[in-house]
């Protein structure tokens, strides 16, 4: 993987030493090799490389094949026999880098050559044939491209750094990007997936690709992920075995590397499914899998419901001892808290976050994975829309909203038998979510909760809730038909892309890689194409993975339904030895003026009265403490932007 970066100039001007010079040095802070330059009259295209693959398939970038195609490429590629194939290229020619291979396909596909990868990659090519600036962003969004075009000049790159180190370009907020990040109340920032909060720079989305020629900037959407059709099978063995092929391929392509393997590991399917089928894999390559599990301190008392678990390490063990091949770690991260880590965050990320409750435990997985020499990370971050989904409830409410009444009855009986839960107390409640026009005023669908952080005249200026009426982020409600809501979320650049955003920056901050295979596009698309009973059936939810893990998971893991995960839950005790110090930096927000154009300063103050003198525990998901500490990422960032 790589840092890429690289200039355009529109007019014929020759760019000189001194300014790649400047370029290298708006490069510099990030856990890359040489940055390398390589430059044409008014093109200049950047690389600093991240060596995790094995050397062999390495190449110093940029690359140019001097035969015409220059590129600079952030990028794996995962379908690489695939290509392999459909170049015809003969054994001895396969033994390749990433960038060659798509430079091939680039010559014998032009510009519809991202329809042909699948990996985490955005490159740019410079066909100087063409006089063509070329570039993609993978299907996914698993790493970034962010843009900055005025008309005199195309730059773009990984990170927004280098393009605002350029003469010329504002540090100055997107009024829009920061109206709707504090408008969504879910953790989204934006559901505009171009732009970014700063006003001078915008972004390549997700399955997308753009050209440059003659100075005409052109972006369009080159793939989807959402099938053509979909799968039908004989049995449910037969749904198994297809669904196992595809997700192991998916997993052995991501353990590619000379490098040690890490993994994240949680008590549930989806990590837990992960590190089952790379654990095996490495194991036949004599390599372990180093596994990295987030628990809460000791002296955390667990105040979440009985159904949900807070420290998961009776089903990780569970986990790591049937596997086998694991070397794992428990990590509580004493000391750490969403607030000590905060500044770190907005100088890794260059915006503003959400995911304030998990944040400190997902950097410091990646500090400890650095640490002990990891080159690549498996997560099963997303596995959730992929191979685990299947939520019971939400498929019994379509069932009952598309009147498949007999089927509904089977299932409610077999479900309540595993859960130890009655119809009677289930069918009111699938009852209300299938019909909430029944249960609810008419009126209160279209109206935005009473804690919005956005400050009114910046909400009513932008006509920011309108905006994101049309978009299911939870103003207005949420969608009730499970196909919807899934189609929804594929088809949306800015929600696939978001743990890409975070995993790309912290691979450059650490230097470790991480990589998904719950959400590679060929496990996602096989998934989407199945038939809404192999995710729910006899009362099971998640059953697709449930089945499939048979004998490669344990039984207390692959079965468990009535006990859930719950991370994060710890993070409001975690900030109590600072509290006061918390309190204090927001009652000087509230003061300062800073954030004042954008944040409802009256809903601040309000909260804090609230909770100042009672920061229990137990407080971590209620709704004024997600006021008072998303507003001060919000005011933090403000004030690092000037």
């Amino acid at each position: 993987m790589s840092l890429i970066f690289g200039v355009h100039y529109n007019e014929q001007k020759t760019i000189s030493s001194e300014e790649c010079e400047s370029y290298v040095s708006a490069m510099q802070g990030y856990q890359i090799g040489k940055i390398q330059c390589w430059q044409e009259e008014s093109i200049c295209l950047m690389n600093g490389t991240q060596s995790v693959l094995p050397s062999h398939l390495d190449i110093q970038m940029p690359y140019d094949d001097r035969n015409g195609l220059v590129i600079t490429a952030d990028a794996i590629i995962d379908n690489r026999d695939e290509l392999y194939q459909r170049l015809e290229l003969t054994s001895d020619r396969r033994i390749i880098a990433d960038a060659e291979l798509i430079l091939l396909a680039y010559r014998k596909w032009g510009i519809n050559v991202p329809r042909y990868l699948i990996g985490d990659f955005a490159f740019v090519i410079w066909d100087q044939r063409k006089k063509l600036l070329f570039g993609a962003r993978d299907l996914i969004g698993n790493r970034t491209l962010y843009i900055q075009n005025n008309g005199y000049h195309f730059a773009f790159s990984t990170m927004m750094k280098p393009l605002l180190a350029l003469p010329g370009v504002r540090k100055s907020v997107r009024e829009s990007w920061m109206a709707e990040f504090l408008a969504i109340p879910i953790v989204l920032d934006s559901v505009d997936s171009h732009s970014t909060v700063y006003a001078d720079i915008d972004q390549i989305p997700a399955a997308h690709q753009f050209t440059l020629f003659s100075g005409k900037l052109k972006v369009e959407r080159y793939g989807v992920v959402a099938p053509q059709e979909e799968l039908r099978l004989r049995s449910n063995d037969e749904y198994e075995e297809a669904f196992l092929d595809v997700y192991a391929q998916a997993v052995r392509s991501r353990l590619i590397t000379d490098r040690s393997i890490g993994a994240t590991l949680s008590g549930g399917l989806d990590s837990g499914s992960v590190v089952s089928l790379a654990a095996g894999e490495l194991y036949k390559a004599g390599k372990p899998l180093h596994t990295f599990s987030y628990i809460p301190p000791e002296d955390f008392v667990d105040w979440t419901v009985r159904s949900r678990v807070a420290d998961e390490r009776p089903f990780i063990r569970e986990t790591v001892q049937h596997v086998g091949n694991i070397q794992d770690q428990y990590l509580d991260f004493q000391g750490k808290s969403p607030l000590s880590e905060m500044d770190d965050w907005l100088d890794l990320l260059e915006a503003p976050y959400k995911f304030i409750e998990n944040s400190f435990w997902i950097k410091g997985i990646h500090e400890h994975a650095a640490a002990q020499g990891i080159g690549l990370l498996l997560t099963g971050a997303r596995g959730n829309h992929t191979i685990s989904w299947g939520s019971a409830i939400e498929y019994y409410v379509y069932l009952l909203k598309h009147l498949r009444l007999v089927k509904l009855h089977q299932e409610l009986k077999q479900y309540g038998r595993r859960m130890g839960v009655g119809r009677k107390r289930l069918i009111p409640m699938i009852g209300k979510y299938a019909f909430p026009q029944l249960t609810q005023s008419p009126f209160s669908h279209s109206q935005p909760s009473d804690l919005q952080l956005i400050h009114p005249s910046l909400a009513q200026r932008t006509d920011v809730f309108e905006q994101l009426r049309s978009h299911d982020v939870g103003i207005g409600g949420f969608a009730t038909d499970i196909v919807v809501d899934r189609q929804r979320l594929f088809e949306t650049p800015s929600v696939m892309s978001m743990q890409g955003t975070s995993g790309t920056k912290l691979s450059l901050r650490y230097g470790v890689i991480e990589r998904d295979p719950t959400c590679d596009p060929r496990v996602a698309r096989f998934c989407l194409s199945l038939p809404l009973d192999q995710f729910v059936q006899n009362g099971m939810d998640r059953s697709l993975i449930r089945r499939s893990m048979k004998g490669l998971l344990p039984d207390k893991v692959r079965l468990n339904q009535r006990y859930r995960g719950v991370q994060g839950s710890d993070w409001l005790h975690r900030m109590l030895p600072s509290w006061q110090i918390f309190v204090e930096e927001l009652e000087t927000m509230c003061t300062s003026g800073i954030g004042a154009e954008w944040m409802n300063m009256d809903l601040i103050r309000a909260s804090l009265s609230k909770l100042k003198h009672d920061p229990r525990p137990e407080l971590a998901f209620d709704p004024d403490m997600r006021v008072l500490i998303r507003s001060m990422v919000v005011y933090r960032f403000l004030k690092r932007i000037g």
